[in-house]
């Protein structure tokens, strides 16, 4: 058994760890937040702490005995890419072992502002171990949640269902002319909990990257295994390179559900950065990422695309 900390445990992708950890009930878990704990907070058979992330001598305190920090924090703003710093900082002073920072997506981040703060991390981790190592450390990448693809439907306890480019409730989809052979990773949530948890209990060191890869398939092939699933056609849009490179993309539908990161009013503007930022990013391998979790855990059996998709709609249309 080993102390892990979460930071930023309130938001769905922690939630969905925190209870993976749980299950195993081989971990003391502990959750730093800004703020005290409400009722919704509560999860049973953890300790919750309020911590000023800013104050350095307190934020080392609430870490004194943690084996494991993993870090949740909300990233897109100045201030979570501060408070990783911080946590980085206060990891090494407090004698924390090993740290995973705020990742649990695509393995690039170019093209896309809202990942920026991953950058920030990675290189900061990168110098404070140049000269030796000083903390273990490694970054979670299980690529595109597979339960995106069951919007609007939820299956898992804690994600919520988003609008993507493959819509399989009313059979279209949008892609890049000439591109339908882009390859991304997809990993349902379920697994990809179950993974961290798994390399939580791993006693050897964590490679650096802990790339998680539950499925890899193209465009078109996602977009196949949707008209097999729901026994009609897709109405595909394509778009053209240039205008997602000019930044001149107009999606076909409005993307109604969005990240919880993301307000109502931002949604609409975002969606089409959020979908320009992914095709190019897409376009230059980052949403395909590799599968070291996969190679120290080869017996683990992932859910598969058309597995988990066909239990969904077979279900509930």
């Amino acid at each position: 058994m080993v102390n892990v900390t979460i930071a930023g445990g309130s938001g769905p992708v922690a939630r969905e760890i925190i209870d993976a950890l749980l299950v195993t009930g081989k971990h003391s878990v502990t959750i730093l937040s800004r703020r005290e704990a409400s009722d919704e907070d509560v999860i049973p058979g953890t300790t919750w702490r309020a911590v000023d992330y800013s104050n350095h001598g307190a934020l080392v305190e609430a870490l004194k005995g943690t084996h494991t920090l993993l870090s949740f924090v909300q990233i897109m703003q100045q201030s979570g890419q501060d408070t990783q710093k911080q946590l980085i900082d206060a990891s090494v002073a407090a004698g924390v072992k090993r740290f995973a920072p705020s990742e649990y997506g695509s393995s690039g981040t170019a093209h896309m502002s809202w990942y920026s703060g991953k950058e920030v991390a990675r290189e900061y981790l990168r110098k404070l171990n140049a000269s030796g190592k000083v903390l273990e450390y490694t970054l979670f990448q299980p690529g595109l949640f597979l339960d995106y693809l069951a919007s609007p439907y939820k299956t898992s306890k804690h994600i919520e269902p988003i609008d993507f480019i493959f819509d399989f409730e009313k059979c279209r989809a949008v892609i890049i002319e000439g591109h339908g052979d882009t390859t991304i990773t997809l990993t349902s949530a379920a697994d990809t909990a179950a993974m961290i948890a798994k390399a939580v209990d791993y006693d050897k060191e964590w490679p650096e990257v802990s790339g998680i890869q539950g499925n890899r398939a193209t465009f078109s092939q996602i977009i196949k295994i949707g008209e097999k699933l729901r026994d009609r056609p897709f109405t595909v849009e394509k778009v053209q390179l240039e205008d997602v490179k000019a930044g001149n993309l107009t999606l076909p539908w409005r993307f109604e559900r969005h990240h919880s990161a993301i307000s109502d009013e931002e949604a609409e503007v975002m969606s089409k950065i959020v979908v320009t930022g992914v095709f190019l990013s897409s376009l230059e391998g980052g949403w395909d990422v590799s599968n070291e979790l996969n190679q120290i855990f080869p017996d683990y059996e992932f859910a598969k695309i058309e597995d988990f998709l066909s239990k969904v709609w077979n279900r509930k249309v």
